[in-house]
C-alpha cells in the first residue's frame, strides 16, 4: 500500500461535508498554505486556480492507501492525465509551521477559465464561507493582548467583547512571538507538539472591523483563521482568530505588551500555563 499527502482546501477540511472521505488519514499540518489563486465556484465549493503569485490555506493529509486517493479522485472528478477532468491532481509544495512538503492537490485545468466565479480575497475558503453568512456573532479565540480589556476600553470598543465563553484550549499549537514590530515581537501560534490557552469571546459582527485593523489583515501582518477547540468541556466549531502570515525567528515583546497579555490572560488561564508564559517572556528578555 503506497501512502500520499493530499492538501485540501474545501469540503474535505475539517468539519467540512466531505471531511467523513478522509476518515483514518493522518492530519499533518492544520493550517498551512500553497501558491495559486482560490475562487467560489457557487456551487458550494471552490476551485484552486494555478498561480505563483497568491496563497490558498488548508489541511494537509496522509492518505493511507491506493483506494482512499481514487475516492478522492472520485470526489474531485479526476480521471487519469488527458482525460476530461473537472479537477487534476497536481503535484505541489506545501507549506507548514514544521517544513515543506511535495503533496497532491486538485486544481483547476488550465483550459478552464474562472469565469463567472468569485475570487476568494485571503486565500481561505472556510473563513469566506463562515463571514458570508452575516451571522449576527461569532466565537472568537484571542490569545494575545485581545484578552486585555483595558485595551478594548482604551479604544472605545469595549462592549464588543463582554459576552466571555471561557477558557479556550488548542491543543497541537504553541505559542510564539513571531511578528516583529519596532519595539520587539508580537504574539503568534505556531503548530507544533503543545497547547495554546486563550479566552474564546462571542462577539457581534461589528467587532470583526475593528479586529481586522488591529490585527493588520489588509496590511498582511495576521490572518483570519478557523480553529476548533474545546471550551468548558465542550467543542466548539468555527471558531475565529487571527494567525501571523510571515513568521519571523521569535523577538522579545516589549514590557507593556507582555503585561497586557498577563493581565488579560489573569482569571482565564490556568495557573500553569501562565506561569510557563511568563518563563517564556523572561527567556527571550535574558
Amino acid at each position: 500500500m503506497t501512502k500520499h499527502l493530499v492538501f485540501v482546501y474545501g469540503t474535505l477540511r475539517w468539519h467540512e461535508s466531505n471531511h467523513h472521505l478522509l476518515l483514518g488519514a493522518e492530519c499533518v499540518a492544520q493550517q498551512c498554505w500553497t501558491k495559486g489563486k482560490l475562487y467560489d465556484s457557487n456551487l458550494g465549493y471552490p476551485f484552486l486556480a494555478a498561480s505563483e503569485d497568491n496563497k490558498v490555506y488548508g489541511e494537509l493529509y496522509q492518505v493511507e492507501d491506493d483506494e482512499m486517493l481514487e475516492t478522492l479522485d472520485e470526489l474531485e472528478g479526476y480521471y487519469g492525465p488527458g482525460k476530461n477532468n473537472y479537477y487534476i491532481r497536481h503535484s505541489q509544495q506545501i507549506h507548514t509551521d514544521k517544513g515543506s512538503y511535495q503533496a497532491f492537490v486538485y486544481i483547476l485545468p488550465e483550459d478552464r477559465e474562472p469565469q463567472d466565479m468569485r475570487f476568494i480575497d485571503g486565500g481561505d475558503w472556510c473563513v469566506d464561507q463562515l463571514l458570508r453568512k452575516e451571522r449576527q456573532s461569532y466565537y472568537y479565540f484571542a490569545y494575545g493582548s485581545c484578552m486585555d480589556h483595558e485595551r478594548f476600553k482604551m479604544a472605545g470598543v469595549d462592549q464588543f467583547f463582554q459576552k466571555t465563553i471561557g477558557r479556550g484550549v488548542l491543543k497541537g499549537f504553541q505559542l510564539r512571538f513571531t511578528k516583529k514590530l519596532h519595539d520587539g515581537g508580537r504574539a503568534d501560534i505556531i503548530e507544533d507538539y503543545g497547547t495554546v490557552e486563550g479566552v474564546v469571546y462571542e462577539i457581534p459582527a461589528e467587532a470583526l472591523s475593528y479586529l481586522y485593523l488591529r490585527e493588520g489583515v489588509g496590511a498582511g501582518c495576521y490572518r483570519p483563521a478557523i480553529i476548533h477547540l474545546p471550551v468548558n468541556g465542550n467543542l466548539l466549531k468555527q471558531v475565529l482568530t487571527f494567525i501571523v502570515v510571515d513568521k519571523e525567528p521569535e523577538s522579545a515583546p516589549p514590557n507593556h505588551y507582555s503585561e497586557e497579555i498577563l493581565r488579560g490572560g489573569s482569571g482565564f488561564l490556568s495557573d500553569g500555563y501562565l506561569s510557563n508564559l511568563k518563563k517564556r517572556i523572561d527567556e527571550l528578555h535574558n
